[in-house]
C-alpha cells in the first residue's frame, strides 16, 4: 500500500490519462502538492475570509459548499490540523448534510472514524490568494443560535494530509464581509427556478469538489459574467434523465488536471455558485463529460476544453450564505466571454482547413482602418465553395501568432486563452466570373493581436508570403438585403466598421430595384475610409446614403468631407445619430426591414429605438 507521502506526491490514474490526453508533459515530473499543511499555508489560510469545503453525500454524490465571511474563521490549531467555526444554514446546506452534522444534538461533538473525506479551497477574493487542502474530519459539531431555528455555528477539526498553494488567474477581485443569513428554500427539485438561471447568468465565480474514490479535490472556476452556459433546462424525462444541462470552458491552468484526473476516473460533480450580492446560492451536484477539441467548440466557439455537466439534484436557497462581496475589477486574465452556438452566429470550424488565403496587397484607409486583399486556393478543388454577399470568413492565424503554453504572462494575459481565430466580414461580392482569380477583402479597424500583425505585416517581392488557413465562411441568410423580400423597403444601419456586410452586397443591390437606405455613423478621424467606400463603390450612388460624423474634423477633414458632399446621393451631418434619424420619413414605416451591424453598445441603444420594427442583425462579437 502507498505511503500518504506517495499518494500524495504521484498522479492517479486519471490525471496520467487526462496528462496524455491533452498531450502535456505533466505526468513526468513530481506532483507539486504538499503532504501535510506547512504553517505558511496556514497563515494564508487564516488570512481568507472564505472556504469551499467539498465532501461526498451517503451515495456517494460530490457537494459543495462556502463558510466563514470574515478572516481567521479557520485556523491552523496543530501540525496539519485547521479549526473552523462559521454561521451555516443547517436545513439545507448539503455539506452539513453530507457529514452527517444535522443529525446531532445542539453542541453535540461528532466524532468520525477518520475516513470521511474533505476537500477545501480557502479563498481571498481581495488579494486574488488561494490555498487547496484535502483531509479527513476529525470531529464535528453544530452549535445552535437562540431563537434561531434556520442558522447555526459548524465547528469542525480537520486534518489535512494535502495542500498546494494556488495561481491568481480567472479571480476577479471582491471585498467580503459577514452576513447574518436567513435561509429560504426556493427549490429543490428539477428544472432549475428562474432565479437559479438568473444567478447562473451573472455569475463570475462557482466552487466545484471532485473526487477519484480515495481522495477528494475542492477548486473554483472564474472568468466573465455567465461563463457558464445553461444548454438545457427542462422538466426530467420519465426515464429519469435530467433536462438541465450545463457547460463551462476549461481556461488555460497550471496544467496539474487534478479536477479533469478526478472527473476521468469518476465523472461525478458538486458545485456551489454564490451570489454575493444577496448571499443567495445554488447548489448542484451532476454527472460529467469532458469535450476536446471540436467537440468543445461545438458546443463553445474558440473552446479546446470544456466540461458539461447533467445536473442530477439542485437546491437553490435564498439568503443562505453567511456573507456578501462588493465587487472589485475582473481579472486580466478572463477571456472574453464565449455564448453557445445555438445563442449566437458562430464562426465556423474544421478541423482541416478547407482553403489557404495569401496576403498579395493593404491599404491603409484612416488612422485605424485599412483594407487587406487575399487571394483564396482551395485545397482541394473539387469542394471549392464561394461565399455568399455579406457572409464573413474564419481564419487561423495560430500558426503566426501562438507561442505554445504559459502558466501566467502578466504582460499579455488575454494571450493565454487565445486560439487567434477570427472571423471577419469580407467587404466585396465574390468573383462573377468562375475563371477569374478568386480575391477577398477584409475590412478592419485596427484592435488586437491579429489585426495589429496584419498591419505589421510588410508585403514586398522579397518577403516571405503570409498564408492563412481558412476554416470557413458563416453568415445568416437572413442579413442579406437582396432576396429577402422586395416588398420590403430595406434600412441599413451601421456603426464604423459594420458597414462591410453592406459593402459585400453593394454589387447585388446596384443589380436590382430594391429601395435601400444607408444610415452610417462614423467618427470624423475616419473620414478618408468614407470616401473610399462611397467613392469606390459604383452600386452605392442608386442607395440613398446618410452619413452622420462625430468628434471634430481639422483642415484636412473639412477637404475630405467636401468630396464627399459632392457624391451624388450622400447627405452629411455633423452630429450624433438619433432615434427620430432612424425610424424617419423617407419610406413608409409599414414596409421597412432594418439591418444593424455595429458594436455591442451602438446596438443596445439601435434595438432600444426599433422595437417592434422588423429587425435582423449582426455585431462585431463572432
Amino acid at each position: 500500500m502507498a505511503t500518504l507521502h506517495e499518494q500524495v506526491k504521484g498522479w492517479h490514474e486519471g490525471e496520467r490519462a487526462i496528462h496524455t490526453l491533452l498531450k502535456v508533459p505533466t505526468s513526468s515530473r513530481e506532483n507539486p502538492t504538499n503532504v501535510g499543511l506547512s504553517w505558511s499555508h496556514g497563515d494564508r489560510v487564516s488570512a481568507s475570509p472564505l472556504v469551499a469545503i467539498g465532501t461526498v453525500d451517503e451515495q456517494g454524490r460530490p457537494w459543495t459548499s462556502i463558510w466563514g465571511g470574515e478572516r481567521n474563521f479557520a485556523r491552523q490549531i496543530s501540525h496539519d490540523r485547521l479549526a473552523m467555526a462559521s454561521l451555516v444554514d443547517k436545513c439545507h446546506d448539503p455539506v452539513v448534510k453530507s457529514l452527517g452534522l444535522d443529525r446531532l444534538a445542539d453542541g453535540e461533538v461528532g466524532q468520525t472514524s477518520g475516513d470521511k473525506a474533505i476537500s477545501a479551497l480557502s479563498i481571498d477574493l481581495e488579494s486574488r490568494d488561494r490555498v487547496k487542502l484535502a483531509g479527513k474530519v476529525v470531529v464535528g459539531a453544530l452549535v445552535g443560535r437562540p431563537n434561531d431555528e434556520a442558522v447555526s455555528q459548524v465547528q469542525l477539526a480537520f486534518q489535512v494530509e494535502e495542500s498546494l498553494g494556488n495561481c491568481p488567474k480567472y479571480l476577479n477581485k471582491k471585498v467580503i464581509w459577514a452576513h447574518l443569513p436567513s435561509p429560504q428554500l426556493v427549490s429543490s427539485s428539477l428544472p432549475l427556478p428562474k432565479e437559479a438561471i438568473s444567478l447562473l447568468a451573472k455569475a463570475d465565480l462557482f466552487f466545484l469538489s471532485s473526487t477519484n474514490g480515495q481522495t477528494m479535490d475542492t477548486n473554483h472556476r472564474g472568468g466573465p459574467p455567465g461563463f457558464m452556459r445553461v444548454i438545457s433546462n427542462t422538466d426530467p424525462s420519465p426515464g429519469g434523465v435530467s433536462g438541465a444541462v450545463l457547460i463551462y470552458p476549461e481556461y488555460s491552468g497550471n496544467r496539474l488536471y487534478q479536477t479533469l484526473g478526478n472527473l476521468h476516473t469518476n465523472p461525478l460533480i458538486g458545485l456551489a455558485i454564490p451570489d454575493f450580492d444577496t448571499s443567495d446560492v445554488l447548489y448542484l451536484t451532476g454527472t460529467t463529460e469532458l469535450l476536446v477539441g471540436d467537440t468543445a467548440a461545438a458546443y463553445l466557439p474558440h473552446t479546446k476544453l470544456a466540461v458539461k455537466i447533467t445536473v442530477r439534484s439542485a437546491i437553490f436557497v435564498k439568503d443562505g450564505l453567511p456573507f456578501r462581496g462588493t465587487p472589485g475589477e475582473f481579472s486580466p486574465y478572463n477571456p472574453p466571454l464565449r455564448k453557445l452556438t445555438t445563442e449566437a452566429p458562430a464562426p465556423l470550424s474544421a478541423s482541416k482547413p478547407a482553403a489557404t488565403a495569401t496576403l498579395v496587397g493593404k491599404t491603409s484607409l484612416s488612422p485605424t482602418i485599412s483594407r487587406f486583399t487575399f487571394s483564396l486556393a482551395f485545397n482541394n478543388p473539387k469542394e471549392k465553395r464561394l461565399w455568399n454577399p455579406g457572409q464573413h470568413i474564419t481564419l487561423d492565424f495560430g500558426g503566426e501568432l501562438d507561442n505554445g503554453w504559459a502558466h501566467m504572462k502578466n504582460s499579455d494575459p488575454q494571450s493565454l486563452n487565445d486560439d487567434y481565430v477570427r472571423t471577419f466580414t469580407i467587404s466585396n461580392s465574390p468573383p462573377s466570373n468562375a475563371e477569374q482569380e478568386i480575391k477577398f477583402e477584409i475590412t478592419a479597424r485596427k484592435h488586437g493581436p491579429v489585426t495589429g500583425f496584419l498591419w505589421g505585416y510588410h508585403i514586398s517581392p522579397s518577403a516571405a508570403r503570409l498564408e492563412i488557413p481558412v476554416l470557413g465562411f458563416g453568415g445568416e441568410e437572413n442579413f442579406r438585403l437582396i432576396g429577402t423580400g422586395k416588398e420590403k423597403q430595406k434600412v441599413f444601419v451601421a456603426g464604423g466598421v459594420g458597414i462591410t456586410p453592406f459593402l459585400g452586397q453593394v454589387r447585388e443591390i446596384a443589380a436590382t430595384d430594391h429601395e435601400v437606405e444607408l444610415i452610417w455613423s462614423l467618427r470624423a478621424d475616419d473620414l478618408p475610409f468614407a470616401r473610399d467606400v462611397l467613392g469606390r463603390n459604383e452600386g452605392i450612388k442608386q442607395v440613398k446614403v446618410r452619413l452622420f460624423l462625430t468628434g471634430g474634423c481639422g483642415e484636412a477633414g473639412k477637404a475630405e468631407m467636401a468630396k464627399i458632399k459632392g457624391l451624388e446621393g450622400v447627405k452629411v451631418e455633423m452630429r450624433r445619430l438619433t432615434k427620430k434619424d432612424v425610424q424617419g420619413d423617407w419610406f413608409d414605416k409599414e414596409r421597412k426591414k432594418y439591418f444593424l451591424c455595429a458594436g455591442v453598445g451602438m446596438m443596445k441603444v439601435l434595438r432600444g429605438w426599433l422595437e417592434g420594427e422588423e429587425v435582423v442583425s449582426e455585431s462585431f462579437e463572432y
